[in-house]
């Protein structure tokens, strides 16, 4: 065994490695890739993704080998303001591989084509097509026309590199062949395991094709596509995802306070880890439930008299032990005050949660974010200032959109919470709106109908 090294790392947003230290960036290497190019440690590769898509800090033992030693390194990885990530691996440590037998490295390398596979496929004993599937968009056309093939030979659907052989080939021929496929730019490779004992392949075969390449991101200053969004979030799949979730959750508190027992610092960092992507993940459960309902046609708002200035402390208490956390203070209106208003009572408090939670949020240590009340004639108005950095004209007309987060990475926000408030204010006859200027903290104003406004029954 080696004595243990460090060493820093960094990766873009499709999760390739572009800067790495040694002893990474010569794993990186022996392990077939490229400098910059994908990570090929599955385990460090599975812990950048969960980190870049969360939004999460995450810190955790990795396992990963090549052609001739194992390696064991402590990684942290932290999204980046770039879309990517920063790596520090710490504690590296190096044995010998064990002698593996032929059937051994043939399982391992299966292994990491299914990893890899960006399209795989069953086939018959004739390397004859029974199902195909993959996800990759640039494979949609060769995927349909497979699909449209089943029976033919697979050979007939792609393009073999320098090979003019008559088709089919024998499988061992096929195996790690070079290959393109018609509306991919990228070069692909095959891997074909024969399934059948005695006689290899005489049950059929499992492919894999491999790309070389990620896909090339568009160049095209074309509005971003945006995730599509399921009709059955809430009503079917939000019910059932939250219990299993919550338990998550709950177990993973349990293990990073220790109070099943002592443990290692890096598995209660791990624990931590779980708990705040089990917690981001029900959010984002919450905020796809809120958008189904107020992008329903027949979604509707249940008005009642309520009070404005009550609303504001609820949330303040709600959220105080956050701001203290952030050493921020909420300044909520005082006892007395008063802004009476018609509109639901639970969504008017899920609105001020949205909005102070991203004060708190979003504000510098040592500030203060008010909470103000005010009346004018048939309106009524709730206003959150904060001291935080402001927004330009040009964010203010963006930050009400869906999925908007003004470029911002690693916050754990879903982009969906300001859209949604202003969806609600606006079902309520009223109306969510900002001022702001740079450096100059920001002021969002909920406008709602005032109890003393008559002319109108709210929707």
């Amino acid at each position: 065994m080696t004595r243990p090294m460090s060493c820093t790392a960094r990766t873009d947003d499709r999760d390739w490695l572009i800067e790495a230290d040694e002893p990474l960036a010569g794993l990186q290497r022996r392990s077939g890739g490229d400098l910059p190019g994908l990570i090929t440690a599955p385990a460090l590769l599975e812990l950048v993704r969960k980190s870049r898509l969360y939004g999460l800090r995450l810190a955790r033992t990795f396992r990963a080998q090549d052609d001739h030693e194992q390696v064991t390194a402590w990684a942290e990885v932290e999204p980046g303001a770039n879309g990517g990530c920063t790596l520090a691996l710490s504690n590296w440590q190096t044995d010998p591989l064990p002698e593996l037998d032929g059937a051994d490295d043939d399982e391992r390398r299966t292994a990491i084509a299914r990893h890899l596979a960006e399209l795989s496929a069953r086939l018959g004993p004739n390397q004859e097509l029974l199902s195909v599937d993959s996800e990759a968009a640039d494979l949609a056309d060769a995927l349909a026309r497979m699909q449209a093939g089943l029976g033919l030979p697979w050979t007939q659907f792609v393009e073999l590199e320098g090979n003019v052989h008559e088709q089919p080939l024998h499988w061992r021929l096929l195996d790690g062949a070079r290959l393109r496929l018609e509306g991919s730019e990228r070069h692909w490779k095959a891997n074909l395991v024969p399934l059948g004992v005695p006689n290899a392949g005489s049950a059929g075969f499992e492919l894999y094709l491999v790309a070389d390449e990620a896909v090339a991101k568009p160049q095209s200053v074309a509005e971003p596509d945006r995730p599509v969004i399921s009709t059955a979030i809430g009503r079917e799949i939000a019910p059932v995802l939250r219990q299993p979730i919550a338990r998550i959750i709950a177990n993973a508190e349990t293990i990073r306070t220790q109070l099943a027992g002592p443990l290692a610092d890096e598995y209660s960092d791990y624990a931590a880890d779980i708990s705040s992507a089990g917690e981001h993940l029900l959010a984002l459960i919450d905020d796809l439930t809120d958008l189904e309902v107020v992008e329903d046609e027949h979604f509707t708002t249940a008005p009642d008299r309520i009070d404005l200035a009550d609303v504001a402390r609820r949330a303040a208490g709600i959220l105080g032990v956050r701001a203290q956390e952030r050493g921020i203070r909420l300044d909520a209106p005082k006892a007395g005050e008063s802004a009476p208003a018609i509109a639901e009572f639970r969504r008017v408090l899920q609105v001020m949660l949205n909005l102070v939670g991203n004060a708190i949020r979003y504000s510098p240590q040592g500030s203060i974010v008010w909470l103000r009340v005010e009346q004018d004639g048939d309106r009524a108005r709730l206003v959150v200032a904060d001291q935080g950095e402001g927004l330009s004209e040009e964010q203010q007309t963006r930050i009400f959109g869906k999925f908007e987060r003004l470029g911002r990475s690693g916050d754990g926000g879903s982009g969906l919470g300001l859209y949604i408030s202003r969806r609600l204010a606006q079902a309520m006859d009223g109306e969510l709106s900002v001022e702001s200027a740079p450096g100059q903290g920001a002021r969002f104003i909920l406008e709602l109908p005032s109890f003393e406004d008559r002319r109108s029954e709210p929707r």
